[in-house]
């Protein structure tokens, strides 16, 4: 009954008339393409005009089930508002009052898992950036905007850097296209590269593939952390928690998370950020405590006093 023949979307009041006259050529309102009825009368013999009006309805009024002016995400909206006020009458009124945030999240933008949901919390509790590959880069205004608003202004204890197994760009900074560079992203990826690059050795050594891709992703959150810790923010904030505020660690206290999306279940990794900080930190120490400053609230035997090392898995 319907030819696949792709052409500009007809105007409304032309609909009609096409039924009429099937030879009429569909005149464009929308100036998308999509795929359309043919007009040829033969193939559309046998069908009233209500069941090829909807037929057309849903050729040209959907782009791959979505509506073409959003109407079905502004309805979804509506539907949303109505049954938020039901279960939380208070919902807005507490959005209207600013946002206090708990965690900064630094995810990855696969679409599969909404960050609240894969951690059991509201909205409110974490101020989110995604970008592909979960990557912390210190040439990434947008991203280093994000971190210093999150650790100077809204004062976030935690920093969370979370991977995904099963993840495009780890398995985009590996692969070999038989034509070349995956264009433009090729520079991005190239973040995830120097991972691959700093653990070669380990990497090579695993001979499963699948395996390979995994334990990357997990080097990458590593990574990706020792990074947040290279900030001149987050090293500010945390020797001025450990010398000046009533926390017993310094704060914001970075974690290293994983997930397969096939699973769901996060993952801390196993990290031990002190080991790599104090290797190198002649090299990326911004900030020095002066002398004979102590922190001011007494610790626990057990933890050592010293530069701010203390809260980093």
């Amino acid at each position: 009954m319907f030819r696949r023949s792709v052409s500009l979307l007809p105007s409304p009041n032309r609909l009609q008339a096409s039924w009429k006259y099937p030879s009429l050529v569909p005149k464009p309102l929308y100036g998308r393409k999509v795929f359309h009825t043919s007009a040829s009368r033969n193939q559309c013999k046998g069908f009233d005009a209500e069941t090829l009006q909807s037929h057309l309805n849903s050729y040209v009024e959907t782009i791959d089930g979505t509506r073409p002016n959003l109407e079905d995400v502004l309805e979804n909206n509506k539907k949303w508002v109505v049954e938020k006020n039901q279960s939380d009458p208070d919902f807005f009124n507490k959005c209207a009052r600013g946002q206090t945030p708990r965690y900064l999240y630094i995810g990855c933008s696969d679409a599969r898992v909404d960050p609240g949901q894969l951690m059991g919390l509201n909205n409110a509790e974490l101020f989110v950036h995604r970008n592909v590959g979960n990557i912390v880069s210190g040439t990434d205004l947008n991203f280093l905007s994000v971190l210093e608003y999150a650790v100077d202004s809204l004062q976030v204890p935690h920093i969370i850097v979370c991977g995904h197994y099963d993840c495009g760009a780890v398995r985009g900074s590996i692969s070999r296209p038989d034509k070349g560079g995956l264009g433009l992203i090729e520079n991005w990826l190239r973040n995830i590269r120097d991972v691959a690059r700093l653990h070669k050795d380990e990497l090579k050594a695993i001979r499963d593939s699948e395996a390979r891709h995994r334990r990357l992703v997990e080097l990458n959150v590593t990574e990706q952390c020792l990074n947040i810790f290279k900030s001149a923010c987050v090293q500010r904030r945390r020797l001025q928690t450990y010398t000046e505020g009533e926390e017993s660690l310094a704060l914001p206290r970075v974690h290293g998370l994983v997930f397969d999306p096939a699973v769901g279940i996060l993952h801390k990794l196993p990290l031990n950020f002190k080991k790599e900080i104090e290797e190198y930190r002649e090299i990326y120490d911004l900030y020095q405590i002066p002398k004979g400053v102590q922190k001011k609230k007494a610790r626990p035997s057990s933890e050592s006093i010293g530069n701010p090392g203390q809260g980093l898995d």
